[in-house]
Formats: structure tokens, sequence, C-alpha cells
């Protein structure tokens, strides 16, 4: 062994080793209890963060754990690589865009990125150690998850769970598509509160407040609350809207805030939810502002061409120069925005295809009761989400990267035609309807649907994807019983939309679990306290530069430092207290390989009490470790782990044996061979330990140590059950504390005064009150002498005073050999 680890020759060679004997790979015809991980398909687009490293090795972990634990573990591995996130970084990257580029060649354009950008992923992906089943892996894109995807289509429309409607939508005039309620973020920004003056009938002034007086044009009633006096004597009147003069109807409804503004509120399609309510509850007439462009319509007079910002200008110079803008107050207010752009969403009424959700939402919370939750207050975060729903979840998107509903309409009759299930993966804008003319009316004037689906659409769908993987096709994936699957992983700001919609799509389909437990990660935080994401560029660290600077298990085992469900903060620091671990290893084990290699295959009969001890902590550790990592806390088992290495295995049990292992001659055959035994069980029993958190430097020293004797090709394919038995020595326990109690004071006292450990002794004296712990140190001499370097050692029982204890004390050292000191010692 070298005397210092290669971390990238080390790193390399375990990597290929491991792709060569395809170490990780699921075995169809196993007779082993499987575990199947759920494993988030990262967003194709740009490059992976410090973040993504934090949460994939969480999962890593946990596969690595439970294949050692022997299951037979299926961890497949995806690729999204459809929808607004890749299409955005393509127009970015190439100074495109899908309306000025043309559908078909920009989809091509995506394609060529994805396929790129999926190598580069999975090749930092192995680097970082991460077992997956890298034969089994799928992009959202490809022909199988299309055909999967509008399978699901096709059944859920034909359970009445999917239906098309014009309908208000929640809209991004910057991305150009509908959202999700989903994929929407709070975000506090500035703004004005106006007071505006309408006329009532009778000429009189009728002041509103709003903030978004840039939608006048599109206001199409004035309420009031019922129980509201003030306006009581206008029911059945109108009112004249300001700048664009004409009338709308004053009516009364009870979900008016009496106490907010004037207690008069304009309702303008579409300017909140509140107007969405309003407009269905009182059958109110649409009036449209705003385009798909962002841009007011022609219809809006002043404002038109305009996009939010201006209009809002606009319009209040003219309401103050007509003399009809009454004040203008600065306020702080939250507004929805869109996650990926950051921009306000407007909402339009657009046709889409919805998924109904809202009927159901007692089931979605029934569902998720029957789900182990890691850690367990994250329920609470899904519970929030399901109980406060609002919206059914629309599945349309206005793009072109995407999956197509497999779907054409029927121009003459409006009838709806679906493709054949036979037929799947379809692209209706480039296909047209097989069954030629509609099956209604007969007419051939068909049009293709030209939306494609949210891609939450099909990442809902991964446990079916993966049952697909596994089976080997995409046939009756939707008949599978592999559901529920083991395990799903995945960051805590995803519950609202991977959780919750991969819960209801194995509701929906086949009324099942989607797994059996989700284990939920933190985000890692920059320095300013904020998520580390791609799109804020506020990354520290670049994943490539971090593996060329340290091994990737010191990267591993900083990620294992967090909690699950906390966010955590960037530590270097503890990037380095990662790198001493690794280097102590390799040097514990280096030191210890070559009695590794001598010792006997059969446990001896005869142990000694410190093997003993070191063979009972290390089966109480495995205990402590086991258990942490059952309930999925990294952090606590790595520190087990740790505690019972640096400690008990480095600090004490080595330096104990030095002497049995360096001067033999004075120990007898079957001693010593006890402690070589020990050493090598103990050995393997601590890179098991290690194995799941630091995988290339434990490959490595099994394969130095271990693996020829052992006959298994990998320290990731052992099991814990072969080699982490169960000892149990409380009396030796005991007697080994005591030993050790006594060495760290014999250690105390060199350190107090200056002197090396090493430092011989002429004589040490051993005294206690007590016979009974003389009688068990006693037989342990060469032992004690072996590690306090003491060339005699003498007993002595029975009371002594504090002042004569002291006396003995300057008299021990009066009685050290000088000469034995180096100079350098010395001082």
């Amino acid at each position: 062994m070298d005397k210092k680890y290669d971390h990238l020759t080390g790193d390399t060679q375990a990597q290929e080793k491991w792709a060569q004997e395809d170490t990780y790979a699921s075995l169809p015809d196993s007779t082993k209890e499987q575990f199947t991980i759920d494993t988030p398909p990262p967003t194709v687009s740009g490059t992976l963060h410090i973040g993504h490293i934090f949460s994939y090795t969480h999962t890593d972990i946990i596969a690595r754990f439970k294949r050692m634990s022997g299951f037979d573990v299926f961890y497949p591995f995806g690729f999204d690589n459809n929808g607004l996130p890749t299409e955005k970084f393509v127009e970015k990257k190439h100074k495109v865009t899908g309306f000025g580029m043309g559908r078909s060649d920009f989809i091509n354009l995506c394609m060529k990125e994805s396929e790129v950008a999926e190598k580069e992923f999975a090749a930092l992906w192995q680097r970082l150690g991460i077992s997956a089943n890298w034969n089994k892996t799928y992009s959202t894109i490809s022909p199988l998850v299309r055909k999967i995807s509008q399978q699901s289509f096709l059944d859920l429309h034909k359970k009445n769970f999917i239906y098309r409607k014009e309908d208000p939508a929640l809209y991004c005039t910057s991305c150009f598509t509908t959202v999700a309620q989903a994929e929407l973020d709070d975000v506090e920004k500035p703004s004005n509160f106006c007071d505006i003056v309408f006329k009532a009938s009778d000429g009189k002034e009728l002041i509103i407040a709003t903030t978004r007086p840039e939608l006048l044009p599109s206001c199409v009633a004035v309420f009031y609350h019922p129980d509201d006096k003030r306006y009581q004597h206008l029911k059945g009147t109108n009112a004249t809207v300001p700048i664009f003069n004409y009338e709308v109807p004053i009516l009364a409804d009870d979900t008016v805030t009496m106490d907010k503004g004037t207690g008069l509120v304009m309702c303008c399609t579409f300017g909140d939810k509140n107007d969405i309510y309003w407009y269905k509850a009182h059958k109110l007439n649409y009036k449209a502002s705003i385009g798909r462009d962002g841009k007011w319509n022609k219809d809006t007079g002043p404002l038109a061409g305009l996009r939010a910002h201006n209009a809002r200008v606009k319009i209040l110079e003219e309401l103050e120069t007509a003399g009809l803008l009454k004040s203008k107050k600065p306020i702080k207010h939250n507004v929805n925005v869109h996650e990926r752009c950051k921009k306000e969403i407007e909402y339009i009424v657009i046709k889409q295809w919805f998924l109904n959700i809202l009927d159901h939402k007692k089931e979605f919370l029934t569902q998720a009761d029957k789900i182990d939750w890691y850690p367990s207050f994250m329920q609470a975060r899904y519970r929030d989400w399901v109980e406060n729903l609002q919206w059914d979840w629309c599945l349309s998107r206005q793009r072109f990267y995407g999956i197509p509903f497999p779907a054409w309409h029927c121009n003459a009759c409006k009838q709806l035609l679906l493709a054949n299930e036979k037929d799947l993966p379809i692209d209706p804008q480039e296909t047209a309807y097989p069954g030629g003319a509609c099956s209604q009316c007969s007419s051939t004037d068909i049009s293709p649907d030209t939306d494609v689906m949210d891609t939450w659409n099909s990442s809902s769908l991964s446990p079916y994807i993966c049952a697909a993987l596994a089976s080997g096709n995409g046939e009756g994936v939707f008949e599978t019983n592999n559901l529920p699957m083991s395990m799903r992983p995945q960051a805590h700001d995803i519950i609202r939309t991977w959780a919750f919609y991969t819960i209801i799509k194995a509701w929906m389909h086949n009324k099942k679990l989607p797994w059996k437990e989700i284990v939920i990660s933190g985000h890692v935080l920059s320095s300013e306290k904020d998520k580390i994401s791609k799109s804020k560029g506020n990354n520290p660290t670049d994943p490539e530069l971090l593996l060329e600077k340290y091994p990737a298990d010191v990267i591993r085992f900083w990620t294992a430092s967090g909690t699950l469900g906390n966010d955590v903060a960037f530590s270097e620091p503890q990037l380095k207290v990662g790198f001493k671990l690794v280097t102590k290893l390799w040097n514990a084990f280096r030191f210890t390989k070559e009695h590794v290699e001598q010792a006997p295959t059969e446990q001896p009969k005869e142990l000694g009490i410190i093997n003993e001890w070191l063979l009972h902590r290390a089966s109480e550790t495995f205990k402590k470790y086991n258990e942490y990592l059952n309930k999925h806390e990294f952090s606590l088992a790595l520190n087990a782990a740790e505690d019972f290495f640096w400690r008990d295995f480095c600090d004490n049990y080595l330096e104990i044996i030095k002497n049995q292992l360096f001067n033999s001659d004075l120990y007898s055959e079957e001693t010593v061979a006890a402690t070589r035994w020990t050493l090598r069980h103990v050995g393997i029993r601590l890179l098991q330990l290690f194995a799941p958190y630091l995988p290339h430097v434990t490959e490595t020293l099994y394969g130095s140590l271990y693996q020829s004797k052992e006959q298994v090709n990998s320290i990731h394919t052992t099991e814990y059950n072969t080699h982490q038995k169960d000892f149990v020595f409380e009396d030796s326990v005991k007697t080994a504390t005591l030993l050790m109690d006594l060495i760290a004071a014999v250690r105390k006292m060199k350190t107090e005064k200056e002197l090396s450990l090493k430092t011989p002794l002429s004589s040490l004296t051993l005294h206690s009150a007590d016979k009974a712990i003389i009688k068990t140190l006693a037989p342990h001499e060469q032992l004690l002498k072996g590690i306090t370097h003491a060339e005699t050692i003498s007993y002595g029982t029975g009371d002594i005073e504090k002042s004569t204890l002291d006396q003995e004390h300057e008299k021990w050292f009066a009685m050290l050999d000088l000469d034995h000191i180096k100079p350098e010692e010395k001082a």
C-alpha cells in the first residue's frame, strides 16, 4: 500500500471495477427481498450544484446500506429533460426561441442538448459513487416515458378524472404558458393602493381602492357587502368605469371585506382569485385586457401594446390628468410569481386540460397517512398544501418540448378524438388522426391538440416508469403489482408537486400507495442563507472543481453531516474533517495489513480481554448504527462509526496491541494469533460501517486486505449478517475499562511533565485500596508494560493518605530514567 491514498487513482479504479462487474445491478431472479427506490430524476438543464450532491448522496447511503443489509436493491436513475426548464436552457444557450425557430427544429435542438447533458450528469454522479443501476436509466422525453404518460392520460380520461374546459387559468406572460398552483411562489413586492373615482347612476362619486388600476378596461362589476349600510341603496344600479366610460352592475356579495379600502371593490377579469369567484358566482361577462404575449390588447385604449408595469404607470397618469385619482399610498404586498422566471402571474381564459383533484382531497390525505414520513413533521407540509388547494391541476402547457396530449378535435362537431393505445407514443401535430374521419360526424376537418403536458405529469408517473424498467418493457405498467415501491427520496420544496402528484396518480390509477416511505432531505444554503440553486446563481462550489480538490468520499462525508428535512450551510471545514477520516482509515489499515494477512481464518478459542472488549464494542456500535440507518439518521449512524473507529480502535486498541505485534516473542503464539484474528475481523466490520459513506476508499482497502480470502468481489456486496456478529463480553469490558483508565492516567502524567508518551519508565507502581483491582490488573502486566513503556511494575494495596500519594508521585517522577529521554523530548 502507498503511504498516502491517491484518491484520483483510487476513485477511478473503484468506479471502473463497479462498471465492469455491474456491482449494483438488481437481479431479476434473486430470492432476496427487494428494496425499490423511486429516485428523483434531476432536471437536465445547465449544471449540477452542491445542493444536488447533498440530497442524492443521502439516497445512495440508504441504497448501499440496504444492499449490505441483504436486500436486492432496485435503484434506477432518471433524467427529467422535458418541459419548460430545458426549453429555457436551450433558448438561453443558443439565443433562440421556440416561437421564432419553429416547433420541429426547436424540439430537435432540445433533444440534442438533453442527450449531451444526460451523459455529463451521469458521469458526474458516477464520479461521486452513486450506486444506481446504471443499466436501468430513463429520460422523461424518451419514447417509453412518452408512451406511459399518454397511457396515463387515456386511462384517467376514461375514468373521468380528466376534463377539458375553457376556464380562467394561471398564466405566465414571460414563459407564455399556463402553470399549476404548485408552480407559484409568494413574493413580497412594492405597490400602490390607489383610490379611484367611479360614478354612480345618480352622478355621485364612488371611491374604489385597488392595487391594479391597469385592469380598469376589464372591470365587469362593482361589489359591496350586503350588510354594509353605506352602499345598500346602490343595489340594482350601475357604475361608470373611469377613463373607459362604460357601465357595470353594482352587486352585493358577502365575501367582500367591509373594512378594507372603502368597502367597494371592482371585479376585473381577472386580477386575482376573488375576481374569478365573483365571475363564476354571478355569471359575469368576460372582458379580456391581457393577451398571451403579456401585452394589453387593442380594446384597452391608451394601454394597448403595453405590459403590466407600463400599463399601470400609464393609467395612473390618465386618471391623475382627469382628476379621478384621489390618492396613491405606497404599500408592500404578497403576489404570486412563477417559480421558474419569478415574473408575476396573470389570469386568462383559455381551453385547458385539467385533472380533478379538488373532489378527492380527503382520499389524498388518507393515502398520506398510510405512508411513513421521514422526518415525520414533513407530513404537515403535505397536509397543509392539500387542505388549502383551490384549483384543479392544470395539465396543459402552451410550449413545444414536452409530451403531447394524444388527442385531436373535430372542427365540425367538436368531438374529441383520442389515439388508440397501440399507436402510442404519438405526436398529433406530426401525425394525422389515425381514424381518418371523425367517428361522430365523419368529417375530415380535424385539428390536432397543440398543448403539451406539464412536466410533472410525467415525473409523477415515476413508479410506473420504474416498473417498466424492471420488466424490460412498457406493457401493462398500470396493472403492475410493483406498487408500492419501498422508498421515495426527495427534497422538501417539491412535496407539493412531486410527492403530491405521485400520490394522486397511484390512487387514481390503482387505488394504491406509490411507496411505503418517503424520505425528505433539506437544502444546502449559501453564505447568504439562501437555497443554492441553478436559477439563483449562488453556487459557491462547482462539483467538478470540488472533485479535483477533495476525494468523492470526503464530499459524501460532508453530506452525511446533515439531518433529514433540515437545511444546512455548505461547510468547507467539514470537508477537511472528512479528509482526516479518509487519511486515518488509510493509515490504520496500512498499519494492520501485514498482521491481517497473517491472521488465522478460524476464531481462536481464547481471545483475551482486550480483544473481547473490542469485539463487544464493535457489536454495540453496529446495533446503534443499524438502528439509526433504518430510521435514515445518516449523521447519527456515522457518528457511532466514527466514535468507535477513532476512540476505541485507533486511540486505544491499536496502541495497546502494538507491543504484541512488534515484540511478539514476549507473548504466547495463541495471544498474538487472537489479536491478529481480532484485527482482521474488526477491520472488515469497520469497512462495512463506512462503506455507505466512503465507498471508494473502503473498496480500495477491501481489495488490498480482504478480497482474496473473502471471495466476494466488492465490500459493497458483502452483507452485514456475515461479519457483524453479536459478541457479548461484559466481564472483559469491565477489566479492559479498568486497564484503559490506568493507561489514560499514565499518559496524563507524562503529558503534564511534557514527556513523550513513548518515554520509557524504569518502574511503575500501581496502588489501590481495593485488592480486587490489583488482582485484576496483575495478570496483564506484560500488556501494561508494553503500552506504558515501564521496565518493571510493582503493586501496592491498602489505604494511603493524599499527602503521601502526592509524595509518591514526586518519588515516581524522581525515579524516571532521564538518560533514556532524547534531548528534544527533554526540551
